[in-house]
C-alpha cells in the first residue's frame, strides 16, 4: 500500500486549517484506513487538539527535521482508531533558521517519510501559516495540497498566493504537486458576502473546489480545548457532519477518479 501524502496549507492563519487537519483525519480513520497526521507547525494545535500534551513526547517532528529521530519512532497513537500523530514541539520555532544551513534542506522531510510511506493510506501534513522552509519541506514531501479558504473578502488574494507558490515548487522541487481541492470553511448562510465568495471561488477553480461546505459551528470552536475531534466531542453537530461528508468524498474522489 502507498501512501498518498497530502499538505493542509493555507499562508492565511484563522481560516481553520488545524481544524480541518485534525477533523479530515479523524473521519478518514473512521473508514478503517490507517491515517498519519504530522503538526509541522510550531504552535502544535493539532497536537493538543488531539488530546496530547506538547510537552510529553520525547521524540517529535523537530528531532526528525534535525536528524535525531527517525518518523517511526514519533509516532503516538490517539484516542481515534486508526489514527497516529507525529507532534509538534516549540522547538520547531527554531528548526527553519537551523535549517537554512542543512544540504537539501527544502527535502529532509521528504526523505524521512520514505520509511513508512507503505504504513498507511493518507499522510496529512498540518502546515504552519506561513510559507517558510516548514511549510517548503511539507509541498516537498506532498503529492498535493488541500487548501482551507475562509468565506471572507481577503480569501481569493491568499490563493492567488499560494498557487503561485505551488508553481514556484513544482518548477523548482516537486513538478507533481497540484491542488488536491479547496475545502471552504466557515460559512455562514446568513452572510451574503459567504455566497458571493463561494461563487468566485467555483467559478476560478471548478472542481477542485469540494462539494461539501464547512459552516461556523460553535462545537468545532469548542473540541480543540477538549483535545477531541468534532465526532468525539458532538456527533450531531453540524461540524461532525461536514467533515464525515468531506471525508467522504475525498475517499470518493480518489477511489473513483483522480482529480486532473
Amino acid at each position: 500500500m502507498m501512501s498518498k501524502i497530502v499538505a493542509i496549507a493555507n499562508q492565511k492563519g484563522g481560516v481553520g486549517k488545524t481544524t480541518t487537519a485534525v477533523n479530515l483525519a479523524a473521519s478518514l480513520a473512521l473508514s478503517g484506513e490507517r491515517i498519519l497526521l504530522l503538526d509541522i507547525d510550531p504552535q502544535g494545535n493539532s497536537t493538543s487538539g488531539l488530546g496530547i500534551s506538547r510537552d510529553s513526547p520525547v521524540h517529535t517532528l523537530y528531532e526528525i527535521l534535525a536528524g535525531n529521530s527517525s518518523v517511526s519512532d514519533a509516532i503516538l497513537d490517539t484516542s481515534v482508531d486508526h489514527l497516529s500523530i507525529v507532534s509538534s514541539s516549540i522547538d520547531l520555532l527554531g528548526a527553519e533558521i537551523e535549517l537554512i544551513a542543512r544540504e537539501e534542506r527544502e527535502s529532509i522531510l521528504s526523505s524521512a517519510l520514505s520509511e513508512i510511506r507503505d504504513s498507511y493510506r493518507y499522510i496529512f501534513i498540518d502546515c504552519p501559516p506561513s510559507l517558510g522552509l516548514l511549510t517548503l519541506n511539507a509541498l516537498v514531501a506532498a503529492e498535493s495540497v488541500i487548501v482551507p479558504v475562509q468565506c471572507e473578502y481577503y480569501a481569493l488574494e491568499g490563493l492567488g498566493l499560494l498557487t503561485q507558490t505551488i508553481r514556484l515548487i513544482r518548477r523548482s522541487f516537486n513538478p507533481g504537486l497540484d491542488i488536491e481541492g479547496i475545502v471552504l470553511t466557515m460559512f455562514d448562510t446568513r452572510n451574503s458576502l459567504s455566497h458571493q465568495v463561494a461563487s468566485e471561488i467555483r467559478k476560478h477553480f471548478g472542481d477542485k473546489v469540494y462539494q461539501t461546505v464547512i459552516p461556523r459551528n460553535v462545537a468545532l470552536g469548542e473540541a480543540p480545548s477538549h483535545g477531541k475531534p468534532i465526532f468525539l466531542y458532538d456527533i450531531r453537530s453540524r461540524g461532525a457532519e461536514s467533515y464525515l461528508s468531506l471525508a467522504k468524498e475525498i475517499l470518493h474522489e480518489n477511489g473513483v477518479r483522480q482529480r486532473a
